[in-house]
């Protein structure tokens, strides 16, 4: 594989790099893109011989599958399904930006992603040049473009030091996040897939935010009260709330490394 560092900054050298991040992400290579968050590796989300390729090239195993970022609001229907008023609030309030949300996954799809028990995290970054990647591509399985239990990689410079060879093709557009921040945060991580928005991984959008939009969101660890639990809501559902948890904790791990 021969790599091929691009420097975005430059418009010649932006465009012939998202020419070539597209064609290779069609071969089912992977490429490093920037976020509005770090510099991410990106893959076809369709494709699992794709995602395993990320997995590889990070270090990582089926059981952290890579979120999903998409370009624009309206592909969420076509990639999640039980999506809640509560949760398109949130989409429209924070989308583009840094809130990933956990939903269950359409059953129609044809992706693997790894063990993600049904569910896909999803993402629309604020970031032009991400944007206009995916708007040639489609949704694309991102994950932060690092080896796992390494630094975060603020830069394509620093991205190649870490994944070198295995990655087709670096789009680099100065650091990640951007100059004047001074620490990186990552997206937000809300679970969509209970009665409840729950937060799973706080970041870049704070608690306050969320609920100023939905005033219900749950915080980490966070119970719900008898009080505010519906009243059809049988005795016995103790098994569903332990499977329920389970699914928390599997939620926590999909998104774990995400960027």
């Amino acid at each position: 594989m021969s790599t091929i560092v691009y420097d975005c900054t430059i418009e010649s050298q932006r465009a012939e790099g998202l020419a070539h991040a597209k064609k290779a992400i069609e071969q089912k290579q992977t490429i490093v893109m920037p976020t509005d968050t770090v510099y991410g590796i990106a893959a076809d989300a369709f494709s699992p011989v794709a995602v395993a390729t990320l997995l590889a090239a990070k270090g990582r195993g089926r059981s952290m599958p890579p979120p999903v970022l998409i370009q624009r609001i309206q592909t969420l229907d076509g990639l999640a399904t039980e999506v809640s008023d509560d949760a398109r609030k949130l989409a429209e309030a924070f989308w583009p930006g840094g809130l990933t949300m956990i939903f269950h996954a359409q059953p129609s799809l044809e992706w693997d992603l790894g063990d993600a028990l049904g569910t896909v995290a999803l993402r629309m970054p604020d970031d032009a040049l991400a944007l206009d990647l995916l708007t040639l591509t489609g949704p694309l399985a991102v994950s932060s473009a690092n080896r796992t239990g390494q630094p975060t990689a603020r830069n394509a410079a620093e991205a190649r030091e870490q994944l070198g060879e295995v990655v087709e093709v670096y789009l680099g557009e100065g650091e990640r996040p951007r100059a004047g921040a001074e620490e990186i945060l990552p997206s937000t991580i809300v679970d969509a897939t209970g009665e409840r928005l729950r937060v799973v991984r706080a970041g870049a959008i704070t608690l306050e935010q969320l609920r100023a939009v939905v005033p219900g969101v749950l915080d980490i660890g966070e119970e719900v009260t008898a009080q505010e639990m519906p009243a059809e809501v049988p005795s016995e559902s103790s098994a569903e709330h332990t499977a329920g948890s389970s699914a928390e904790a599997q939620d926590t791990a999909q998104a774990q490394d995400a960027e």
